[in-house]
């Protein structure tokens, strides 16, 4: 995969209006988040109607709850592999809210200044797919090719960076996995 003027090769591409220019340009950070919609289930349109603010607060029960919000995120990987992009990567996606990133000394807050969100469809507790850990792999070895602020090291989870708010993407993301699976897609230079 190669990101070209900050939009991933081969991703479907379904723009939100849910993002703004980044003050400082820098891209440094990558977030992973998991997001099922309704809660607990998989499919359909629903995460691409709330990320476009298009979300039919009729059509659920929880989606009257949330269908004010104004978020989105800059990739989701599907349950198969499929990546949607909604924001490209040098914009400010709205994805981490309050949160706080631990940086080096410093502790950083208005992590989406300087954020990739990668949102991945499922929930804390259901295990995510073999294709999904597969493309989150060769999504986020292109965004270090791309990004060079952006490290290995420099990557965590929604629940990491707003622990009283968020548990995404939860016990279910075998982080040990992810890394093993990046390593080896970096190794073979893919």
């Amino acid at each position: 995969m190669h990101i070209g003027a900050g939009w991933l090769e081969g991703a479907r591409r379904v723009p939100s209006p849910n993002c703004d220019q980044r003050p400082e340009g820098e891209v440094s950070l990558l977030v992973v988040h998991s997001i099922s919609l309704p809660p607990g289930e998989f499919g359909g349109d629903s995460i691409e109607r709330l990320f476009t603010n298009r979300l039919d607060p009729a059509a659920h029960p929880f989606f009257a709850e949330i269908a004010g919000l104004e978020v989105s995120a800059h990739l989701l990987i599907r349950r198969d592999g499929e990546c949607v992009q909604f924001v490209p990567f040098e914009a400010r996606a709205w994805h981490a809210g309050r949160s706080r990133w631990r940086d080096g000394t410093r502790e950083r807050q208005a992590l989406n200044d300087f954020a990739v969100g990668i949102e991945l469809e499922g929930d804390e507790v259901t295990p995510y797919t073999a294709a999904q850990y597969r493309a989150l792999a060769k999504a986020t070895a292109s965004l270090l090719t791309a990004y060079p602020a952006l490290t290995a090291e420099r990557i965590t989870g929604h629940a990491h960076v707003a622990p009283l708010r968020k548990r995404d993407p939860g016990p279910a993301f075998d982080w040990a996995f992810f890394r093993q699976t990046l390593e080896r897609l970096r190794d073979r230079g893919a």
